[in-house]
C-alpha cells in the first residue's frame, strides 16, 4: 500500500517518559522516528506481539531504537505504546 500523510503518531505514558529522559538533541531524534512511522502505516515491522487486550502490537527496530505500536486506522492514529533504546 502506499504511504499516508495523514496518520498521526500518538505516545503512550510510558513512551512520553522515555523520550523525556533523553537529550533535547535525541528527543527531537526519536520524535522525528515516531513520525516516520506514523507516514508509513503500512510497513512491515520487524515481528509482532499480542497485548493484554488481545490487540496486534507491531514492534520495529529503527535508528537504535525498538518501538511497539498498534496503528488505529479507523482514527488515522499509530499508537505507540513503549519505547526501548537498543
Amino acid at each position: 500500500m502506499s504511504e499516508s500523510l495523514d496518520y498521526q503518531s500518538h505516545l503512550s505514558r510510558e513512551a512520553v517518559t522515555f523520550v523525556v529522559g533523553l537529550s533535547k538533541k535525541k528527543q527531537r531524534r526519536v520524535l522525528d522516528l515516531a513520525d516516520q512511522i506514523a507516514r508509513q502505516p503500512f510497513q512491515i515491522s520487524d515481528y509482532q506481539t499480542v497485548d493484554a487486550d488481545g490487540r496486534t502490537i507491531e514492534n520495529l527496530k529503527i535508528d537504535g531504537y525498538l518501538f511497539s505500536f498498534w496503528v488505529d486506522h479507523a482514527s488515522r492514529e499509530v499508537r505507540i505504546s513503549d519505547i526501548v533504546r537498543l
